[in-house]
């Protein structure tokens, strides 16, 4: 055990001598309340640390203890429906033992250990196992099964010599021992894993399945696949935050990790207060029964900030290699960009562009590569997913800045969230002219497989519909809407009917909130297939001006109300019947009344 002195305190930064021996990323114990600190540089026999808490008090002299161990993270079950802090300490627990606010030095568990959890064996005396096996289960909520694994402390082939029997067990009992050529190990339901190293997997697959939200602007232009990565950048007020609660609540993955890094209390409190509210669209059981929080504010100290993206990477990593879905949440890498680069000038290290640290890049992409759909690790093929999405928060909304700009170089799907859309309250307001994604062609083949061939092609047309009613608006503006020739005119209507009645869409609607992929297709076929009977009657001598007057437009803009609150229960497929009656009755509406029109100037 490494013991030295503190020589100087500067805010989150401590530096002591005498830590000859010390490790980098070595956990530490600092001053008299014994406060939690990462060794982050060595020189000679001083050692540099971050201090995860408040350092107010700290005085030259007082002592730092090595544990001889890295930051990590305890692995079992129990993680589910908790709140924890950057570091993982639980804070509804921490706030029953100190009260509302947290003592300094307060040590914790993670995981509660007086809670006995019923463990039914899966492998039996005398298997074989390697690392990522399963060993048990346990249903730990009513919403997840705990997989109890052979932990990637193992090495090579063991042999179970004990296993207990169904029963109920704490984390710490021993459930299992495995012989391996070295030795013999005692296996428990917790094991502990550093959080700065990822979690072991055999194989990295392709992202050829989408990862469903059930947002149409989203899933139809800018899609992200399962285990793939995207960035949410956005001035304030953009609604970034709305769409990542839109993501973790519909979005078809099996566990939700939320990380709250440097975000305002308020928002915060918003989301500890909502999420236990919100029922799982599947089961109807609370969504938290599938969640776990990770809650650092930005009035928390600013090491734990620059951890906590880790911990919750950490957390979602494990529950892939048990085969489950999982979607990580960070809002808002800005602030853990910040943090890193308040520390950085602690450190007294030679700052980069606007004053964050060169190695800015390099642990952005350390984090979002951590993403991925996997064959896990174990005996018998299975395949997990992780997929990361960042919220960014550019000062003034400015995406030239160097956190934006190295996000967009790592991640593959930008939701470019704009100020004059939310300005005009047009949710989600991501720019269907900057927002990109890389991930169209891989995942081709399960819209042409799952909801039609002709998916690509109609999203190919509206957007081309999109870019081309921007151009004509920049003449619009000049000499208005009445000089453009009928066909454009028409041309604008149809993009309207897209932007207003599509890409629109209302979290707070109980119907609206999620829209499937088979009601996604259905209402963008109908739009485009309604400009196209417009501008035919435009041909045939209808004005642009009565086209645009018809009523059936209101039913098409009624249309994304149409269908059942997912917080009811339904037979599976029934919003997309009811939805399917009112789109056949829409066809036969617009055909009758463009027919009458084109009549009605005949007989004229």
């Amino acid at each position: 055990m490494v013991k030295g002195t503190i020589i100087k305190v500067a805010g989150p930064v401590v530096v002591a001598k005498g830590m000859r021996g010390s490790q980098m990323y070595e956990v530490v114990r600092v001053g008299k309340e014994e406060l939690i600190g990462e060794v982050i540089e060595m020189e000679e026999d001083k050692a540099t640390m971050q201090v995860y808490e408040e350092t107010g008090g700290l005085e030259p002299g007082e002592d730092v203890v090595g544990t001889g161990t890295s930051l990590s993270v305890e692995l079992g079950p129990g993680i589910m429906r908790m709140t924890y802090d950057g570091i993982q300490r639980p804070l509804e627990v921490i706030r029953e033992e100190t009260g509302t606010y947290i003592a300094r030095g307060v040590d914790i568990p993670s995981l509660d250990r007086k809670k006995k959890w019923k463990f039914t064996p899966i492998a039996k005396k005398g298997d074989k196992v390697i690392v990522g096996d399963f060993l048990g289960e346990v249903p730990e909520t009513e919403l997840v099964l705990h997989k109890i694994m052979v932990p990637p402390t193992v090495e090579g082939e063991a042999e179970i010599v004990e296993i207990v029997g169904a029963g109920e067990y704490t984390v710490d009992d021993k459930i299992a021992v495995l012989k391996t050529a070295q030795d013999e190990r005692e296996i428990k339901m917790a094991h502990k894993w550093p959080v700065r190293i990822a979690r072991p997997f055999k194989e990295k697959l392709d992202p050829n399945i989408p990862l469903i939200t059930g947002q149409r602007v989203i899933d139809t232009f800018f899609p992200v696949a399962k285990g793939g990565t995207s960035a949410i950048p956005g001035p304030f007020g953009a609604g970034k935050t709305v769409i990542q609660h839109q993501l973790a609540r519909w979005s078809d993955t099996d566990i939700v990790v939320y990380v709250g890094c440097g975000e305002r209390g308020n928002e915060m409190c918003e989301v500890l207060e909502e999420f236990p509210e919100l029922k799982d669209p599947k089961s109807g059981k609370p969504l938290m029964e599938r969640t776990v929080l990770i809650a650092n504010t930005s009035n928390m100290p600013v090491a734990a900030r620059d951890v906590s993206v880790y911990t919750g990477v950490t957390l979602g990593e494990y529950y892939r290699d048990m085969g489950y879905s999982v979607s990580l949440m960070a809002d808002s890498t800005s602030r853990w960009a910040e943090a890193m680069r308040e520390i950085s000038g602690r450190l007294e290290e030679m700052p980069g562009e606007e004053g964050y640290p060169a190695y800015l890049a390099s642990r952005l992409a350390d984090f979002y590569e951590r993403a991925g759909r996997v064959i896990t690790s174990g005996s018998e093929e299975r395949h997990g997913s992780l997929s990361i999405c960042g919220a960014v928060s550019p000062p003034g909304g400015d995406f030239s800045e160097p956190v934006t700009q190295n996000t967009l170089r790592i991640t593959k799907v930008f939701w470019a969230l704009d100020a004059p859309l939310a300005d005009r309250r047009h949710f989600p307001a991501i720019n269907w002219l900057t927002g990109y994604s890389l991930y169209h062609d891989s995942i081709e083949d399960w819209w042409a497989g799952e909801i039609s061939k002709d998916w690509k092609e109609m999203r190919v047309r509206a957007m081309a519909l999109l870019q081309k009613e921007a151009e004509l608006q920049e003449i619009v503006q000049l000499v208005g809407a009445d000089a453009l020739p009928e066909k454009d005119r028409v041309m604008l209507e149809g993009a309207r009917v897209i932007r207003e009645d599509y890409l629109q869409q209302s979290a707070y609607d109980d119907t609206d909130t999620y829209c499937s992929p088979k009601k996604q297709y259905g209402m963008l076929k109908l739009m485009l297939d309604f400009y196209d009977k417009t501008l035919d009657a435009v041909e045939r001598g209808a004005s642009a001006k009565e086209v645009a007057e018809i009523e059936v437009k209101d039913d098409i803009a009624k249309l994304k109300y149409v269908g059942f609150s997912k917080y009811t229960s339904q037979e599976e497929g029934a919003e997309e019947k009811k939805a399917d009656e009112a789109i056949e009755n829409i066809y036969k509406k617009i055909d009758d009344q463009l027919n009458a029109l084109l009549e009605k100037r005949e007989v004229t």
